[in-house]
């Protein structure tokens, strides 16, 4: 489509740039070419991130798009560079969420997942599954993103299924993974267990309950205080501190229940706090996690009065078939009837619920499958201490996960779901044996026995999750190519808000399964909020649609919006103005290669060649061009998209765009023609590596663009990396611009001030400081006649100052434009003297800090060499406008 030394033409180029047309274009282009696809330099050094998976639950949000763009940016930037990048597209079954999904709408028909059975409910699943995966790719299409398709995973597939029974047998073998009863997170809507990091407290007002238990010989009562007075039903004893002297000698008596009539022991336990409340808790083991460790302590019966839906079951009495939150309301009113409920008070408290359907979470005692987790962390804590760890970005995230995996708990991985990896352990219906199997053949071979039941429960979502660097590359087939090649991966670009959920269990699964870390960095970025800094929820109304944003501005404004609007870890306030300032960039960025198209015809990408003598102009772009390529590389090195999106904006719009186009008309309009080559040659190389350069961020406009110009190669996307060249160094031509920049802007800022147009000619004098100064003043006083609009322009060391002139001083040389019956002496003694103001400011806080022992033991060398130069710039300034306001005054 575009070989070496073909492009179109300028003529081709539309005046306003059209996203919707070349999104479509060019990612199917890039498409069609394969260039995102992995292992086609088998002899580059590969470089490989896998993407976190979205849950096939609906559509993405933004932030899916930040979190996708800053990995497209990486995976980008890397292939340019020459790796053989693999970005690993995916998507996750997301058991509870998914399966809420689908019976959700399979209640619309008066259905429920049992009407179905188990199979025909999971073909509807799979359905779901393959309609919101189209729909995510189509998603991505639109982002922009360089993924393989070639490589693209998902949780159930076949392959990664092999891959977590692998593990589950493997840990079972070990003695990691145990089935037993326990207290867990009880989701009642959705009928499953839930892990502790899926719980998500909220303050409610509620209420605390304080009731009299009398003791069994009548000689008095205990009162005790409960916020779920329906739990009190499975109450098996009372618990006090073993050295509590109100206490000490009831230790080992009875109480009665109340309503129950239940015998119940009191408890001397280290659990209770003296100093809290009565000082004697209620101990009921079946339905609150701290109850049950004493319950085991002591041996204390379990008893459970809720069934799996949050209703009150036979153990429950005369409450049996209730609703909990309707037994507790009856429970009050007969507990009042008693006299046994002798104060209600107001009470704020934190209540868990379900991260998934919003039900209140039941501490549940169950039969559950659990990982024993601190053999696991033991390996993670000494890689991360030895410094083999995972590189935290920022590094305050490797304390929090420390802390975390330091106190780590077990991890209850079953769920009595359909949707998800099923258990892979079966029972035999005549003995009851239970065996783990990676098959149902083996465990039949194992047992010896035909009449074969499979656990019915699945696996947490993120038991599979957790395998995800390295089940998606091929392993447990240790063989495979893509595993030896591209694992570990580079590395996880991630929400900080599932550190514990994923980022924690991948690095266990794959130490314990790899002896590898799966990632060598994790970017932490924060949440997308609104623009007041609100959380985006469904209740709030205040969520963005990426593809909202896409259709109203372009792909490429949303991603250099959301990937350059704040700092690693830190959140990012979405707001429509800026994505606004995106698009005004594009579009800068379009206009002026429009212009610089339209002097670019007839010359080919040979033709290019920025050697020989070039204008001060031409060195001082090339210079630039380089310092940013440079700084560029580093800053997304070092994951700081922020202040990348700074540098280059800088240099296009104000470098590149605002002036150095505007000095290249000298050549392109003038009589030289060897200097219109000249000039073409740096501004065509120039534009062709800043647009490799702003690619990852913006990768349609910039292939736009680019197949626009000269160029070699088949797509912007495979262009080699601009790296930093010090034959372009030029420091004196950056003196020599600086310097005619603060003459230009200087001249144009006093115009402005008096009202004369840029368009009516002035008379210019310069004093420079020095020949070497006036020797720049004179050799380039073609750009300051041009840029200034004069009439008359002489630049001398003698300059003889006029009575009525305007002054502006710039570093090194005074400029004075006789502007005689423009000019009001007043106003220009004001003028100056608020110049004077802020010279005297600049002084005095330079001076601050350079007296600052502190500032200057601390500081490098450079820093002080600067902030000394900036003093006497500074005060060389402050002493001419001080010359000159007692000359105006003379």
């Amino acid at each position: 489509m575009t070989e070496k030394n073909e492009q179109q033409t300028s003529a081709d180029m539309p005046t306003t740039y059209d996203p919707k047309a070349a999104e479509q274009k060019w990612y199917r282009y890039w498409q069609e070419g394969n260039f995102f696809k992995a292992g086609q330099r088998p002899d580059a050094k590969p470089y490989t991130i896998v993407i976190p998976p979205p849950n096939v639950t609906g559509m993405l949000h933004i932030g899916h798009a930040m979190d996708f763009t800053l990995q497209d940016i990486l995976i980008r930037t890397k292939r340019m560079q020459g790796y053989d990048a693999l970005w690993l597209p995916g998507s996750d079954h997301a058991g509870i969420a998914t399966q809420t999904k689908v019976e959700q709408k399979l209640r619309e028909q008066g259905l429920t997942r049992y009407d179905l059975g188990r199979e025909k409910f999971l073909e509807k699943v799979w359905e779901w599954k393959d309609q919101y995966a189209d729909t995510i790719r189509d998603q991505w299409a639109k982002m922009g993103l360089s993924l393989d398709y070639s490589r693209e995973r998902f949780t159930l597939d076949e392959g990664l299924s092999q891959a977590v029974r692998k593990v589950f047998v493997k840990l079972h073998e070990k003695g990691l993974i145990y089935r037993g009863k326990y207290i867990i997170n009880w989701d009642p809507a959705a009928r499953t267990a839930i892990s502790d990091i899926e719980v998500e407290y909220k303050e409610v007002n509620g209420h605390l309950y304080h009731l009299q238990y009398p003791l069994k010989d009548g000689s008095g009562y205990i009162t005790v205080a409960t916020t779920r007075p329906e739990t009190m039903l499975g109450d098996t004893a009372v618990a006090v501190h073993p050295e509590d002297e109100r206490y000490r000698h009831l230790i080992g008596k009875s109480l009665i229940l109340p309503i129950i009539e239940r015998e119940i022991p009191i408890i001397g336990d280290e659990y209770v706090e003296k100093d809290f409340g009565s000082g004697a808790v209620k101990i009921t083991p079946a339905h609150d996690p701290n109850d049950f460790e004493v319950g085991l302590r002591h041996d204390l019966p379990q008893i459970t009065v809720m069934d799996e839906s949050g209703t009150m079951n036979g153990a429950a009495g005369k409450y049996q078939g209730l609703d909990r939150s309707e037994c507790r309301t009856l429970i009050v009113k007969d507990l009042q009837e008693m006299g046994v409920l002798i104060k209600i008070e107001d009470h704020v408290h934190q209540v868990g619920h379900s991260e998934r359907s919003g039900a209140v979470v039941e501490p549940y005692l169950s039969t559950q499958w659990f990982v024993k987790m601190k053999p696991l962390a033991e390996a993670a804590i000494a890689a991360q201490k030895s410094g083999k760890g995972v590189n935290f970005i920022p590094d305050r995230f490797e304390k929090i996960y420390l802390q975390w995996i330091e106190n780590v708990r077990d991890w209850c991985i079953s769920r009595q779901l359909w949707w998800g990896h099923r258990i892979p352990a079966w029972y035999s219906e005549s003995t009851g044996e239970m065996v783990v199997a990676h098959s149902e053949e083996e465990a039949r071979e194992k047992l010896g026995k035909d009449d074969l039941r499979q656990d019915n429960d699945v696996l947490d979502t993120w038991f599979s999750s957790a395998l995800w660097p390295f089940s998606t590359l091929g392993w447990p087939d240790e063989n495979s190519e893509d595993f030896k090649r591209f694992f570990p991966t580079d590395v996880l670009v991630t929400g900080y808000d599932i550190i514990y959920f994923w980022v924690a269990r991948m690095i266990f699964t794959a130490l314990e399964f790899t002896d590898e870390i799966p990632f060598k960095d994790v970017l932490m970025h924060g949440l997308v909020r609104d623009s007041e800094g609100r959380k985006m929820s469904k209740s709030l109304g205040n969520g963005v649609d990426p593809i909202e944003v896409i259709d109203q501005y372009g792909a490429d404004a949303m991603r250099y919006m959301i990937s350059t609007g704040s700092t690693p870890g830190q959140d990012l306030r979405f707001r429509w103005e800026r994505v606004e300032q995106s698009r005004n960039f594009a579009n800068k960025i379009w206009n002026a290669s429009r212009f610089a198209l339209m002097n670019l015809e007839g010359v080919t990408y040979d033709d290019i060649d920025i050697s020989g003598d070039l204008s001060t102009s031409d060195r001082w772009i090339l210079h630039r061009f380089n310092e940013t390529a440079r700084e560029v590389t580093r800053l997304i090195d070092a994951y700081d998209f922020g202040e990348t999106g700074r540098v280059l904006y800088n240099f296009i719009w104000d470098d590149l765009c605002d002036w150095y186009i505007e000095f290249a008309k000298l050549s392109f309009y003038g009589e030289d023609a060897d200097a219109k080559r000249k000039t073409q040659s740096v501004l065509a190389y120039v534009l062709d590596r800043t647009l490799r350069l702003i690619h990852p961020f913006m990768p349609f406009i910039s292939e736009e663009i680019w197949q626009h110009l000269p160029h070699s190669g088949e797509t912007i996307t495979l262009a080699e990396w601009p790296q930093y060249d010090p034959a372009l160094e030029a420091p004196d031509a950056v003196q020599e611009m600086n310097l005619l920049i603060d003459i230009i802007r200087s001249v144009r800022n006093i115009r402005a001030e008096v009202n004369v147009p840029m368009s009516k000619k002035i008379e210019l004098l310069v004093k420079p400081g020095s020949e070497e100064l006036l020797d720049i003043l004179v050799r380039n006083g073609h750009y300051i006649r041009r840029f200034c609009n004069t009439s008359e322009y002489e630049a001398s060391l003698t300059t003889v100052v006029p009575d009525k002139a305007m002054t502006a001083i710039v570093t090194g040389a005074e400029l004075y434009l006789p502007l005689a019956g423009l000019l009001d002496i007043s106003q220009e003694i004001a003028r100056l003297e608020k110049e004077l103001e802020n010279l005297n400011k600049e002084v005095e806080r330079v001076e601050k800090k350079l007296a600052n022992q502190g500032f200057v033991a601390k500081a490098p060398a450079k820093v002080i060499e600067e902030e000394t130069a900036k003093m006497a710039d500074y005060s060389d300034k402050r002493d001419k406008v001080l010359a000159r306001i007692e000359e105006l005054r003379g």
